[in-house]
């Protein structure tokens, strides 16, 4: 038996999806998906081929991702909002089966070098054409089933094949630390292309609980009034926004669970989750390790500067150097690459099977993981080797910043300097000589920034929350700021 029908025999008429428009249990979306299945099985694809799907999180994009996970198909959910010459790349490289698009304007079928769908025609499919072959899809860990593309908060993106029983062990970790169940609402604010968005969905199915796909362009705090939601996802940057709204403070007080993750969370903001009384989990995660990897543990009004500690079916060391290594059940079968035998899953990993994140951080005596940062964000200042994200932290903590971004800049006598892009809560306070006298005395000289840029909104990747600081490098790197 695959994973929605073994939803619908479990949980059966049980809300499953939640939109504006309708609700949809788990026993009529295992009808739905069954008949997407057979429509797709018409038009030539079989167990193993890939379909990329190029939409924002509708009923119909979630339904079809069902489809294809209980069906033996795999699951390529892309950035729509990629530029258009950056998709075309990313296409050509995943050479998926089959193209299926919300938006006839991004590729248009019969005008594309792909086999390209549209969502409407595949989704509303009124009949099961034919049966197609049910036998191989069933839940074989092994199996692939997506691939989803890293963040490209440093690097290009690239494309991570995941396996069922990576988003298996990923749910059921996740579950014992965090408990989603037949009666709970994930609000789903993170995108599908996104391995958090992923998560949401494939733990739904295994837990009973529902997903709420809220109107795209809606607010979360209008989203958080419409649906019954108890749990949440979100990036610091989101949660920034909701605290500012006095009405929605008292709603999520009533939440389960708020699993905050995607960069450093500030102190400051901790802080005042604490307060306020909001069931805050921290979490470190990646597209390589199926979403979370560490978590706090259920919030007890205590302060925690950590991201808790591995989760069940994962693995954690720290490196000589600092590095993050991470191996386990989650650990995703690879990079694709594309060859003469198709599509082939490239792991990446050191002779002891860790696959290296790229992020430093150490464990604590009771093995608690703190994250430093990026190695790719350290520079070099006077001679001393200092992480962006440390300074950022220190720079929260300054009253009246509510977040900070460093980047190096080139300085003649020390090789690099912090700059730092700042929000505040009010325009022009803390003043950039307060913030420098409160940075000396408890930050040191070398990470005090020498230039702070006051922003108002942050520059954020195509369709994230995520700031992105490959550009503030770059406007900092080519002098279009100074």
């Amino acid at each position: 038996m695959d994973l929605v029908n073994r939803a619908s025999l479990l949980f059966d008429s049980s809300p499953a999806l939640i939109s504006p428009a309708a609700t949809l249990s788990f026993r009529q979306c295992a009808s739905i998906t069954s008949r997407i299945a057979g429509r797709l099985y018409e038009k030539g694809l079989r167990s193993g081929d890939a379909v990329a799907i190029l939409s924002p999180n509708s009923p119909e994009s979630a339904l079809l991702m069902m489809s294809l996970l209980g069906n033996g198909l795999i699951a390529a959910p892309l950035n729509h909002r990629f530029p258009p010459e950056q998709l075309l790349k990313t296409l050509q490289a995943l050479h998926p089966e089959m193209v299926v698009t919300a938006d006839p304007e991004i590729i248009k079928p019969g005008e594309s070098p792909f086999k390209a769908e549209n969502m409407q025609d595949i989704a509303f499919a009124a009949s099961e054409p034919e049966s197609p072959d049910r036998s191989a899809p069933r839940m074989k860990m092994e199996r692939p089933v997506t691939i989803i593309h890293t963040s490209a908060s440093s690097g290009l993106p690239k494309a991570a094949q995941h396996s069922f029983g990576n988003h298996w062990y990923s749910a059921l970790g996740a579950a014992r630390n965090m408990p989603l169940g037949n009666g709970d609402c994930w609000l789903l604010s993170l995108p599908f292309f996104h391995i958090g968005g992923y998560a949401v969905l494939f733990r739904a199915l295994v837990s009973g609980s529902a997903v709420a796909l809220p109107d795209p362009h809606d607010a979360i705090e209008r989203s958080l009034e419409r649906f019954p939601a108890t749990h949440l996802s979100l990036v610091p940057t989101q949660l920034y926004r909701l605290l500012r709204k006095p009405e929605t403070l008292p709603i999520l007080r009533k939440l389960k669970a708020v699993l905050l993750g995607g960069s450093a969370v500030p102190a400051p903001l901790l802080a005042e989750c604490i307060r306020e009384g909001i069931p805050v989990f921290v979490s470190y995660g990646s597209t390589e390790m199926s979403s979370q990897i560490a978590t706090t543990p259920a919030p007890d009004g205590s302060f925690r500067k950590n991201c808790g500690k591995p989760l069940p079916w994962r693995e954690l060391a720290i490196a000589g150097d600092g590095e993050i290594l991470v191996r386990g059940a989650c650990l995703f079968q690879g990079y694709l690459k594309n060859s003469a035998s198709g599509r082939q899953p490239h792991p990446e990993l050191d002779s002891e099977g860790w696959f290296h994140t790229g992020d430093t951080g150490s464990l604590d005596d009771n093995g608690n993981l703190s994250v430093s940062g990026r190695k790719d964000n350290m520079f070099i200042s006077g001679g001393e080797n200092l992480h962006c994200e440390e300074i950022e932290e220190a720079l929260s903590t300054v009253e009246g910043i509510e977040q900070a971004l460093v980047v190096p800049l080139a300085d003649r006598e020390y090789g690099q300097r912090a700059a730092a892009f700042i929000k505040t809560a009010q325009p022009g306070t803390p003043t950039d000589d307060a913030i420098t006298e409160t940075m000396l005395k408890t930050a040191g000289r070398l990470k005090t920034p020498v230039l702070y840029i006051r922003i108002c909104q942050w520059v954020t990747l195509p369709g994230s929350q995520k700031i992105d600081r490959k550009w503030y490098n770059r406007q900092v790197r080519e002098g279009k700021i100074h």
